[in-house]
């Protein structure tokens, strides 16, 4: 399975991007919201480099243990995006603004303009996460190879 994030809008405290599945063609999947861009790494205040990584299921750490309860036997475990230069644990889950990410990817079913709100704001995040999910977590459980290719068409 193949993902990709198109970021479309960076500001002062905000990146918002579209989600698609490409594994075969291109499937419009969610809006997605992460930290802005930064030329160096600033803790919890930057989003990954544009490249493509391999999603792994994370099961273990509180995101885990929160999910684990929220969720029950629907959670397999964290989606975990591997081998981020200079970062650690980034993930895919909910949230509605930039405080609710350091780095990682949040993902919801509506947006708000980033360039009026300086936080971003993303909507009807669960609905987004428990329609994405599933699939993704059944094909990594298969054994198959899941990726994610961060692209880059704001402003940077």
């Amino acid at each position: 399975m193949k993902l990709e994030v198109l970021r479309i809008s960076s500001e002062s405290d905000s990146s918002s991007g579209l989600v698609f599945d490409i594994t075969e063609g291109r499937k419009f999947l969610c809006y997605s919201l992460e930290d802005e861009y930064r030329n160096d790494k600033v803790m919890h205040e930057t989003r990954v480099p544009a490249g493509t990584y391999k999603i792994l299921l994370r099961k273990e750490g509180g995101f885990h243990s929160r999910y684990t309860k929220k969720y029950g036997d629907f959670h397999k475990g964290m989606l975990h995006v591997q081998n981020v230069p200079g970062f650690k644990w980034i993930l895919i889950h909910t949230g509605n603004t930039d405080e609710h990410t350091s780095g990682c990817l949040i993902i919801g079913d509506s947006q708000e303009n980033n360039q009026l709100k300086k936080d971003g704001f993303i909507g009807r995040s669960t609905q987004a996460y428990k329609r994405i999910y599933p699939p993704i977590a059944e094909a990594l459980e298969n054994g198959e190879e899941v990726t994610i290719t961060y692209v880059d068409y704001d402003t940077v």
